[in-house]
């Protein structure tokens, strides 16, 4: 495993964006959304899993162990911390580079089209 504390560790802990939409179009990954119940009231994402930060540790068995697992959150402040933990149960895992906000900025109005949600 790689040190994370380093540039270079850390720039394979993370996706971006386009390369998130990239290996989620292809079947190649998921996308986690790391937050709190009551953040999602506000903001649903249908096409992503749904486990909290801290279900995280009950809920390993229900995550893919055959893709890219891309955890979020809105600023990338609790997604880190996931994705290094799912990496330590054996879990190919990152966190989404720029968080939800960033993805949602790239998707707004007719973008939306670019994420393949015909699955």
């Amino acid at each position: 495993m790689y040190k994370l504390a380093t540039p270079k560790g850390n720039k394979e802990a993370r996706v971006n964006v386009e390369e998130f939409i990239t290996l989620f179009n292809n079947d190649e990954a998921v996308l986690v959304d790391v937050r709190m119940s009551f953040e999602k009231k506000v903001w649903n994402l249908p096409f992503a899993l749904d486990i909290p930060a801290d279900k995280t540790e009950e809920l390993l068995d229900t995550l893919p162990k055959d893709k890219l697992i891309v955890t979020a959150c809105p600023t990338q402040n609790r997604s880190p911390f996931v994705a290094m933990y799912l990496q330590t149960q054996g879990f190919n895992a990152k966190y989404l580079e720029g968080g939800l906000s960033k993805l949602m900025e790239r998707l707004k109005g007719g973008k939306a089209k670019d994420l393949s949600l015909g699955k």
